[in-house]
C-alpha cells in the first residue's frame, strides 16, 4: 500500500463524512407490542469515527448535518462523549415538519425470529448536504491521515454522492487514505429511482474510482458494483473462494483499489453466528479465525470490523494483524447494546491474539 501521512504531520487520524441518526430499539419485543425503547445515536460513518476514538485512541472527526432542536442536542452530546470532533452544517427545525434527524427503528429479534429494520428519513437534514455545505480547507486543516464515508449516505439524495466525490478528491490531494463502505440498501435506492440497482451501480462506480480501501461483502460487490462473480459450488458460507475472485475482479476494474475487506458469517439463529473476516490487500489474501458469537445486538458489527481494520492499518500493523483486530472488534461490538463500542484496545488485542471469555480476576 501507499505510505500513510505520518501521525506527527497530521491533526486528525480519521475524518468521516456521513449522516447522524437516532436508532430506536425495543430490545427483543416486536415494535407493535413495545412499551419503551432504548435510544442509540448511530450512523455508519459516525460509528467508525466513534469506535476509533473510544476504543483505539485515535483523533477523529465527522462532517455532517445537525438540526437545532432537542433531538439534535441529544446527538451532539453523544458525539462529544465519544470524543469525535464535529463539523456541523446547521439547520433550523420549523417546529412541525423538519428538517429532521433521521430515525431508524430496529428490534433485536430472538432465536428464529429475525430482527426487523425500517426507517423514517423524511426530510432528513443530511440529505440536503451538498458540495457547498462545508469549508474543505477547514476540514483538512492541519492534515488528515484517513477519510471515510459509505453507501448509505450516498443513497440519501442526488447531492450526497457529489459531495462524497468532492470530499474524496480533496482528501486525495492532501495525501489521505480513502475508505468506503459499500453498504448497498435496496430500500434507500428505491426511494430515489425506479431503477435503484442501476443508479446505485453508476453512483458507486464513480465513487470507488477514488477509493483505496473498500469494505463490502459479495452481495455488495454484485449489487452495488455490478460484478458478476464466479461460479462457486461450495455450500460453506465461510469459504472465501468467491470473495477472493470478486476482489480480484474489483481490483482489475478499479486499479486504484489497494484493499478490500469484509466480515463473513453463518447465521444459525438471530443470537448465534459463526463469524470470520477476510482481507484482499495488494493481491494477497488473508483470513481471520472463525469463532461462535452469542449475539446481544448485531447492529454495528460491520462498522466495528471496519474501525478495527482501519486502526490496524493506521497503526502500521501487518495485514493479518490488522484484519484480526477488525474481526475481534466487530465480534466484541455485538456483545454490547447499541451501535458503538464499549471495548478497550486491550480487550480487542487480547481476542485478536487468541483470548477467550474466561473470567478476568
Amino acid at each position: 500500500m501507499k505510505t500513510l501521512l505520518p501521525k506527527e504531520q497530521a491533526a486528525t487520524d480519521l475524518l468521516a463524512l456521513g449522516a447522524l441518526i437516532i436508532r430506536l430499539d425495543p430490545g427483543q419485543i416486536p415494535f407493535e407490542y413495545a412499551k419503551s425503547f432504548d435510544l442509540h445515536v448511530s450512523g455508519g460513518e459516525f460509528n467508525v469515527a466513534a469506535n476509533l476514538s473510544r476504543a483505539f485512541g485515535q483523533r477523529t472527526a465527522i462532517a455532517t448535518a445537525m438540526v437545532d432542536y432537542p433531538l439534535g442536542l441529544k446527538i451532539e452530546g453523544e458525539v462529544r462523549r465519544m470524543g469525535v470532533k464535529p463539523f456541523y452544517k446547521h439547520y433550523e427545525h420549523d417546529g412541525v415538519r423538519g428538517p429532521n434527524m433521521a430515525h431508524v427503528y430496529s428490534d433485536r429479534g430472538q432465536g428464529l425470529r429475525a430482527p426487523v429494520v425500517f426507517y423514517n428519513r423524511s426530510d432528513e437534514a443530511a440529505a440536503r448536504l451538498d458540495i457547498d455545505s462545508f469549508d474543505f480547507d477547514e476540514l483538512f486543516s492541519g492534515g488528515v491521515r484517513w477519510v471515510h464515508s459509505g453507501g448509505i449516505f450516498a443513497a440519501l439524495s442526488n447531492s450526497t454522492p457529489k459531495l462524497i466525490k468532492e470530499f474524496f478528491r480533496r482528501a486525495k490531494e492532501q495525501g489521505a487514505f480513502i475508505s468506503f463502505d459499500l453498504n448497498y440498501r435496496q430500500k434507500l435506492w428505491s426511494s430515489l429511482s425506479d431503477q435503484p440497482q442501476a443508479l446505485a451501480q453508476k453512483t458507486f462506480s464513480e465513487i470507488v474510482e477514488y477509493v483505496d480501501v473498500l469494505v463490502g461483502n459479495e452481495e455488495d460487490l454484485q449489487l452495488g458494483l455490478g460484478l458478476k462473480g464466479p461460479e462457486v459450488h461450495s455450500t460453506n458460507k465461510l469459504d472465501p473462494t468467491a470473495f477472493w475472485a470478486m476482489a480480484e475482479e474489483a481490483q482489475t476494474r478499479f486499479t486504484n483499489l489497494k484493499a478490500i475487506g469484509t466480515t463473513m458469517r453463518v447465521v444459525h439463529s438471530t443470537n448465534r453466528h459463526s463469524w470470520s473476516a477476510v482481507l484482499y490487500l495488494d493481491g494477497k489474501t488473508y483470513q481471520a479465525p472463525t469463532c461462535e458469537l452469542d449475539i446481544l445486538d448485531r447492529v454495528g458489527g460491520g462498522d466495528g470490523f471496519a474501525s478495527g481494520l482501519i486502526y490496524g492499518l493506521l497503526d502500521g500493523r501487518a495485514p493479518q494483524e490488522a484484519l484480526n483486530l477488525g474481526w475481534a472488534h466487530g465480534a466484541l461490538l455485538t456483545s454490547y447494546p447499541g451501535d458503538t463500542t464499549m471495548a478497550r484496545l486491550a480487550d480487542v488485542e487480547a481476542l485478536a491474539s487468541g483470548g477467550s471469555a474466561r473470567i478476568q480476576r
